[in-house]
């Protein structure tokens, strides 16, 4: 049995998400998942609204963290963010059904930059997250 057999993007993800409770408390549900890319989505719940009665807007940043997790490190190497940013572009309440793009922006030995476009059930834009990482060399 070859060892150093490189691990799946899907194989990647599982051990990532399974070891993450904060994205399962999120209630994050895995729709899609191929190298460097990934479609995620999760519902809002009264618990994650502020108190202007719309969701806290780090619920949206936490989805789109998790999205350029997942999708930085499932090329085979581990990946850890650098700099992350978010523009929230429309409210988000309770009932709405969050769903991310990803979008590889570039990729080299050692940088990745990511965009992942949040939008709600209506494929309304909701916020635009800009994740970069850098990748080490320690294979999954």
């Amino acid at each position: 049995m070859n060892k150093s057999k490189m691990k799946s993007s899907k194989e990647i993800i599982d051990l990532m998400y399974n070891n993450d409770p904060f994205s399962k408390w999120l209630g994050i549900e895995r729709i899609s998942e191929k190298p460097g890319k990934l479609v995620l989505q999760m519902s809002i719940r009264k618990e994650m609204l502020n108190g202007f009665g719309i969701a806290h807007g780090g619920i949206a940043y936490s989805l789109a963290d998790s999205a350029l997790a997942f999708a930085s490190n499932s090329h085979g190497r581990q990946a850890l963010s650098v700099e992350t940013s978010i523009s929230h572009v429309k409210k988000v309440v309770e009932g709405d059904v969050l769903i991310t793009r990803v979008e590889e922006i570039s990729l080299s030995n050692k940088i990745g930059i990511y965009q992942i476009f949040v939008e709600n059930q209506n494929k309304e834009l909701v916020a635009v997250f800009k994740g970069t990482v850098y990748r080490t060399e320690k294979k999954w």
